[in-house]
C-alpha cells in the first residue's frame, strides 16, 4: 500500500530519505496501492517545513501509518480464509441440512408408524365393540324370548286353570240344577199324595154324611 515512488536529492536530508526508503519498503511489496512520500514532502515544504523536517515528518507518518495497516491485516482474513471458512460453512449447511432432512423423514415414518399402530388399535377397538353390541342383543333377545316362553307358559297354565274351574262350576250348576229338579219333582209328588188323601177323605166324609 505504501511505496517510496521518488527518492530524495537533496544532500542535507540524504540519511533521512534513506531511513524513509528502508521504512517504507519493507511493507511496500506486499501491498497494492500507492503512496507518494516524495510529494507528501514537498507539501509539507510548501506549507513552511524545512526539508529535513518534512522527511523526519514523513519518516515517523510512514511508521504509524505501516503499524495501522499492520494491525487492520492481522485483524482481517485473507481471501483464502475466507473461501475456506466459507466452503467450511457450505459443507455445514449440507451436513445440517442432511441430518435435518434425515431427521425429518425419521419423524415422518416414526409419525406414520405411530399413526398406522393407533389406527390398528382403534379398528380392534371397534371390532370388540361390535362384537360386544353383537352379544348383548344376542343375550338380550334371548332373555326376551325365554321371558315370552315363560309368559306363554304362564298363560297356558292361567287357562287350563280358567278352564277348570269353568269345568267344576258348570257341573255344580248342572248338580244344583237337576238337585232342583229332584226337589220339584218330589214337592209335586208330596203334593199329589195330599190331593189325592184330601181328596180321598173328602168323599169318605161325604158319604158317611148321607
Amino acid at each position: 500500500m505504501l511505496s517510496l515512488c521518488q527518492p530524495s536529492t537533496s544532500r542535507s536530508g540524504g540519511l533521512v530519505s534513506t531511513a524513509l526508503a528502508r521504512s517504507m519498503h519493507a511493507s511496500a511489496a506486499h501491498r497494492n496501492s500507492h503512496f507518494d512520500t516524495h510529494l507528501f514532502v514537498e507539501r509539507l515544504q510548501r506549507h513552511g517545513m524545512t526539508r529535513q523536517q518534512a522527511e523526519g515528518v514523513m519518516v515517523v507518518l510512514a511508521e504509524v501509518v505501516d503499524e495501522s495497516i499492520t494491525g487492520m491485516e492481522s485483524g482481517l482474513v485473507s481471501r483464502a480464509e475466507m473461501e475456506k471458512q466459507r466452503y467450511a460453512q457450505k459443507v455445514d449447511f449440507a451436513q445440517l441440512k442432511s441430518e435435518l432432512q434425515m431427521h425429518e423423514k425419521n419423524d415422518l415414518s416414526l409419525m406414520k408408524t405411530e399413526n398406522d399402530r393407533l389406527m390398528a388399535d382403534v379398528e380392534k377397538l371397534k371390532q370388540r365393540l361390535r362384537e360386544e353390541v353383537t352379544r348383548t342383543q344376542a343375550g338380550v333377545r334371548l332373555d326376551l324370548n325365554l321371558e315370552k316362553g315363560r309368559i306363554r307358559d304362564e298363560s297356558s297354565q292361567q287357562e287350563l286353570k280358567i278352564k277348570e274351574v269353568d269345568t267344576r262350576i258348570e257341573a255344580e250348576i248342572a248338580g244344583l240344577r237337576t238337585q232342583i229338579e229332584q226337589a220339584k219333582f218330589s214337592i209335586l209328588q208330596y203334593l199329589v199324595g195330599v190331593a189325592t188323601g184330601s181328596g180321598a177323605l173328602l168323599l169318605a166324609y161325604m158319604r158317611m154324611m148321607r
